[in-house]
């Protein structure tokens, strides 16, 4: 009897620190947002749509959705 109450309250301490540490890892990332940018023209590739993010300042960018538009991304 002892032994399944020992098992127990160790799969409890187990629960307790793998969702405390799931937790803790999602709060450490930075939620990234896009913003759509009304500077680029053409066909959206998504490595011209990066470089012309990178040179207004956001840290990259990407196409989204059809048809094909620039998203700049950045720190929310």
């Amino acid at each position: 009897m002892m032994n399944k109450s020992f098992l127990s309250v160790l799969l409890l301490v187990l629960l307790i620190f793998s969702s405390s540490e799931e937790m803790m890892g999602r709060g450490a990332e930075a939620r990234m947002c896009k913003s759509r940018n009304h500077h680029y023209h053409g066909l959206c590739f998504s490595h011209k749509c990066a470089t012309r993010c990178r040179k207004e300042g956001y840290p990259g960018g990407h196409c989204h959705h059809f048809p094909r538009h620039c998203y700049c991304t950045h720190r929310c």
